[in-house]
């Protein structure tokens, strides 16, 4: 019994890219691509009062008025904002430890989340921490909520790293009581709410400017001898060279002249600042810390994957425009060699095989061109109608012409058809046509000519979308041109031709009875056909000059399932034909690695590529992606005029390639994902009938006659 076609995939695709999104954001938070903005005081008026002004450095907002403390004599409390960092911080730490110091670090929740150990080490070694905001936000500007939530998040990820909570709190931008504003003296009263003890400082180094070592060991200094003081330094934002230097001269020299240096508590002779976390609160931290490291990971390895493919995308346009050009003049000493085979051997007769399964619409149409042929040997048109339930058989035998023959049969599948017409086919060159597709008059002779070669066993023709007056059809156009016919000269310079398609295509009899005529394993028949005959040792040849024009899908719903069926089909092929890789001939290495590479491999991967182009559209710089977007639609658009050009297209057709690729292209990889889930969960695929609209018909089909009445 045939299973369904599979759906709980879409679920999980869904979730991977909200998953990724998460990713994104959470990484983009580590590293202050997101949440991170310049500071912003406009909220808020009026300044502090004198008390908190000319106070010490930090702040008890929890009574009903505030209390301002400072370091005892002779402690100095180094801080350090911005990290943990994971080249600086490290630096620091070993320099204090060398002075037997000890500091307190104010840190970035996200960077905490980001380096864990790191985190550890800080305690370990004996400094205390305090909470710096998760994103380094200017607190003073933030609403409410968003304060808390920073404050909050810092809190987890430390509850999940070192088992504990902190009161201690400095907001980022702040510096010395004097120097505060109203809204930050607004901000800092609504997280002393909160049970924070504010913390600001007695000395701003401003090491952050890299001013130089001696500016930074003076400004770390500048006070009455032997006062305490709480120093304000960073371990992380930047090179901290300075920093590291002038850490080490300040422990070195005023630790002879009877200063300590410790944490901040201690130097405010308080108690410690840890409150212990409970077993809740350590089990939601580590959650928090895991997904940022494995966002970390994932970003990192996302990043690595978008280099390859923009290389690989890269290369690719390049080797199709290289040897679309190399094709060009290969097909003008191909054409040479042609003429003089033609000229010593006639035209060969030809069986046109059209299988039909409910092709009213354009059965008429298909037929009444292959008749208007300037074709100069004999020719037969076989209409094979594969039990169609609609008038096509009725059609066909009323068009009442000689050379046209219409043989009824049970539904079977296109397989069927085609090997029915074959087995009743005439002549030895065989012409295999869609029954929704038109010819031109010259088409068959062009299809036909490369078989003057006699080690030519298939001739691709040039499909031409017809039905290109709306966006839909003005898409696929732009893919028969520039991607299938594109990569047909490609595969015909290379000699490892993948598909014949079943619009057009010329066989001799010899090279499909080598292979068993055609297979009904896979749902690309035309593909696995192809394959089987390149395998086989015969070489398979694009004509250009070729031209069929079919009927291509005109709803998106049409679309899916046309591309589905094509998808499942060749992957089909590909997974039947994996021993060519290993064996004699181009075929399997060249052909094969290609559609592993671009038609799986990276449509797979393209989603992802999409949600780190949005997110890098919202939240990174929007002029940096546009411009590379910009680049890739250059590149596209060079390599798709080419490609017109050669076609003898009107570039006009350009316009639509920006929106293609907005949204045509996702529908695509989304069918890929779809076939493949469907081939590795073994689900059996039936035969998609893509509904035709009657591009090339006239005039309505009459009333239908069973077909069983037929001769």
């Amino acid at each position: 019994m045939r299973r369904g076609d599979p759906r709980g995939h879409w679920i999980l695709l869904i979730l991977a890219g909200l998953t990724l999104a998460a990713a994104l954001i959470l990484n983009g938070l580590a590293h202050g691509a997101i949440g991170e903005g310049p500071k912003d005081t406009v909220k808020g008026t009026g300044r502090p009062p004198a008390a908190v002004a000319n106070g010490g450095p930090v702040l008890n907002l929890t009574g009903s008025a505030p209390q301002s403390a400072g370091a005892r004599p002779g402690k100095i409390a180094l801080t350090f904002d911005d990290g943990p960092d994971p080249k600086w911080t490290p630096q620091l730490l070993d320099v204090l430890r060398r002075h037997n110091a000890k500091a307190t670090f104010f840190v970035v929740g996200a960077h905490v989340a980001e380096h864990p150990g790191l985190t550890r080490r800080v305690r370990r070694e004996g400094h205390e921490l305090g909470v710096h905001t998760y994103t380094h936000i200017d607190m003073a500007s933030a609403a409410e909520w968003r304060q808390r939530v920073e404050l909050d998040l810092t809190q987890r990820v430390l509850a999940g790293t070192i088992g504990v909570h902190t009161r201690l709190m400095r907001m980022p931008y702040s510096a010395t009581p004097a120097a505060m504003t109203g809204s930050q003296w607004q901000a800092a009263q609504q997280i002393g709410g909160q049970g924070y003890l504010v913390v600001l400082a007695d000395r701003d180094t401003e090491d952050w400017r890299r001013p130089g070592t001696d500016a930074i060991v003076a400004a770390a200094t500048d006070g009455p001898r032997g006062r305490g003081a709480v120093v304000m330094l960073h371990d992380s934002g930047g090179d901290r060279t300075q920093t590291v230097a002038a850490v080490d001269r300040l422990l070195t020299l005023y630790s002879k002249r009877g200063y300590q240096f410790t944490t901040l508590t201690e130097a405010l002779g308080s108690p410690a600042a840890e409150i212990r976390a409970s077993a809740p609160e350590r089990v939601i931290g580590n959650a928090l810390v895991t997904a940022q490291w494995a966002s970390s990971r994932l970003v990192g390895a996302l990043t690595f994957l978008f280099g390859i493919a923009a290389v690989l995308t890269a290369l690719r346009l390049a080797t199709l425009l290289w040897l679309a050009r190399a094709h060009v003049r290969q097909m003008r000493r191909r054409r040479r060699r042609q003429k003089r085979g033609w000229a010593r051997l006639a035209p060969p007769p030809v069986s046109v095989i059209v299988p039909a399964y409910n092709e009213e619409a354009g059965i008429e149409a298909t037929v009444r061109s292959l008749l208007d042929t300037d074709y100069p040997a004999p020719m037969e048109i076989i209409v094979v109608d594969d039990g169609s339930t609609d008038q096509t058989a009725w059609i066909v035998d009323n068009l009442r012409l000689s050379n046209v023959r219409l043989i009824c049969q049970d539904n079977g599948g296109k397989p069927s058809a085609l090997n029915t017409g074959i087995a009743n086919a005439r002549y030895d060159v065989l012409v295999l046509v869609d029954g929704d597709t038109v010819f031109q008059r010259d088409t068959i002779g062009n299809l036909v000519r490369p078989l003057a070669n006699a080690r030519v066993g298939a001739v691709s023709g040039n499909t031409k979308v017809a039905n290109r007056g709306r966006i839909l059809g003005r898409w696929q156009h732009i893919e028969y041109v520039i991607g299938f016919n594109l990569d047909r000269r490609m595969f015909d310079v290379l000699q490892c031709m993948p598909t014949v398609p079943g619009a057009i295509g010329a066989f001799r009899r010899e090279a499909l009875m080598s292979v068993g005529g055609v297979s009904n394993d896979t749902l690309a028949e035309d593909t696995d056909l192809t394959m089987a005959i390149c395998r086989a040792g015969w070489r398979v040849e694009y004509e250009e000059s070729a031209l069929a024009w079919t009927e291509a899908p005109s709803s998106v719903r049409q679309l899916w399932r046309q591309r589905y069926r094509w998808c499942y089909g060749t992957l089909q092929a590909m997974w039947k034909h994996r021993r060519s890789v290993v064996e004699r001939g181009p075929f399997g290495r060249r052909c094969l690695s290609y559609l592993v590479v671009f038609q799986v491999a990276l449509p797979l991967f393209a989603p992802a590529v999409d949600v780190f182009a949005l997110y890098g559209l919202v939240f990174l710089d929007p002029m940096d992606m546009a411009a590379s977007w910009l680049v890739f639609m250059i590149a596209q658009a060079v390599a798709g005029a080419y490609a017109l050009r050669l076609d003898g297209e009107r570039l006009r057709t350009l316009w639509t390639l920006p929106l293609q690729q907005v949204v045509y292209r996702q529908l695509m990889y989304l069918v890929v994902i779809q076939s493949l889930v469907t081939a590795l969960l073994g689900t059996r695929l039936r035969w998609q009938v893509i509904r035709r609209t009657g591009t090339f018909s006239s005039t309505p089909p009459a009333e239908p006659v069973p077909a069983r009445s037929l001769p």
